[in-house]
């Protein structure tokens, strides 16, 4: 249940692991993908949502070659390969090194205007802070004021973090979120010492804020993913349109019901939201469905901007920028579409996504579309040098589309878990649980696919 990436991508593994399986998918909406959208206009190709995935992990790039897109991934544009952040109404770039939380270069931070020489002094002394003993989560906020300060949290690591999760830094979980670097401390005793030793990645091409280098996006868009995993299922078993309205155990088989129809199935996948998953789970499994409730969700606001390239005052520099919410701005972060990816634009023109909205700033995503995009244009006019309003604009509102991860989510995830537990034909998936990424829902729709499919197995 769910059409989303996770919903297809378990859709497509059951039927890569089991093809005489009956498989059919639910989806309330007529257009499949979830929030992955792409749409083209006057020569330019606009993601609705994620514009690309990282390739770290391998669940999104192996999907994309098992469908036939391996060829068809594009790189970053190695000569942008970086951010920039706002400080007093103008754009500084993140030091090279730096990466959302550890630096692995030091000069660039000690020369970057971003940070004043106290807050500099403060950053530098990280490796000298003292591992913290005490066990249990932490919020990003504590964890990057107690070893980096609080000025680089401000400046540095708050805008960066929040541009990935839409989250408040002082609930946003980093035993979830970033365990990474709760890792570096306990092992390394200091985060500049853990980035020192990790390798290098592409630092050495002068990226920073995120490892541009090692993101990727189809050719054509998010959408052909999106195609290919939908053209490879049974489209008899694609019900668009269909919201599940009453899930139910009917012996050892799962009974589903939507509006036009009640079904009988051996397993069943829940690729939905939370709160969607909690309403349905509720009647079998009011503990679950409780548990479930508990994970919050942010929406966002997205404007994108189409410019002539004429209208800017100078080239744009880098993949865009990111706001600190201290600078008190309308906008969360903006992306520049037509700097990271070929054809993403005319070559005459420019293409912006400016994201609004987030866990604090919620109100925003009840503005009339005419007012997000004054907002943006406002903000970019100030920030950038544009002149003159954008040749056109969209407006795409996600609401309740981002899972905030708050402390103790990875304990809350748990108990989830054990609750399903007892009936293995039954999964959860999504971005609700272990990751938020692309390859993260992904890895969530196989692994939930994997582990009915086992259960069915050994029943038998």
């Amino acid at each position: 249940m769910g059409g989303g990436i996770t919903g297809l991508a378990a859709a497509h593994r059951l039927t890569e692991l089991a093809p005489q399986a009956q498989v059919v998918l639910f989806d309330a909406g007529q257009r499949l993908g979830g929030v992955l959208g792409t749409e083209r206009r006057d020569g330019f190709l606009v993601e609705l949502s994620a514009d690309n995935f990282i390739t770290t992990t391998p669940w999104a790039i192996d999907l994309c070659r098992r469908v036939g897109l391996g060829e068809q991934l594009l790189p970053t544009r190695p000569s942008q390969r970086r951010a920039f952040v706002v400080r007093r109404g103008r754009l500084f770039p993140v030091p090279v090194g730096f990466h959302l939380l550890s630096a692995s270069r030091l000069w660039p931070l000690v020369s970057s205007p971003l940070l004043s020489w106290p807050g500099k002094f403060r950053l530098l002394c990280e490796p000298l802070v003292r591992r913290r003993r005490e066990d249990g989560d932490e919020s990003l906020a504590s964890f990057a004021r107690r070893r980096l300060g609080r000025e680089a949290f401000e400046r540095l690591v708050q805008p960066l973090v929040a541009g990935i999760y839409t989250a408040d830094a002082e609930k946003l979980s980093m035993a979830a979120a970033l365990p990474r670097f709760v890792e570096m401390e306990r092992t390394s005793g200091s985060l500049t010492r853990g980035a020192w030793r990790a390798p290098s990645g592409d630092d050495a091409a002068g990226s920073s804020g995120a490892r541009y280098g090692l993101f990727v996006a189809p050719r054509d868009g998010m959408t052909s993913l999106v195609d290919a995993l939908t053209n490879r299922l049974d489209q008899h078993g694609v019900r668009r349109g269909s919201a599940v309205i009453r899930l139910a155990a009917d012996g050892q088989r799962w009974s589903v019901a939507t509006a036009d129809e009640t079904s009988s199935f051996d397993g069943a996948i829940l690729a939905l939201p939370a709160y969607a998953a909690a309403g349905l789970v509720e009647p079998i499994n009011p503990p679950l469905a409780s548990e479930l409730q508990r994970i919050p969700y942010a929406g966002c606001a997205l404007v994108v901007a189409a410019y002539r390239r004429e209208q800017m005052v100078r080239e744009l520099a880098g993949f865009g920028f990111v706001v600190p919410a201290v600078e008190r701005r309308n906008i969360l972060a903006a992306s520049y579409s037509s700097s990271k990816f070929d054809g993403r634009a005319p070559h005459d023109r420019v293409l912006i996504r400016v994201f609004l909205g987030g866990a604090e700033r919620p109100e925003q995503l009840d503005l009339d579309d005419n007012t997000l995009v004054e907002m943006a244009a406002a903000e970019l006019t100030d920030l950038v040098g544009i002149e003159g309003p954008p040749e056109w604009s969209r407006v795409v509102r996600w609401p309740r589309s981002m899972p905030q991860y708050h402390v103790g989510h990875v304990q809350l995830v748990e108990r989830i878990e054990r609750l399903v537990a007892p009936s293995p034909t039954l999964a959860l998936a999504g971005n609700a649980y272990h990751g938020v990424g692309v390859p993260n829902c992904i890895q969530s729709g196989e692994q939930a696919a994997e582990r009915v499919l086992a259960a069915l197995q050994a029943s038998r």
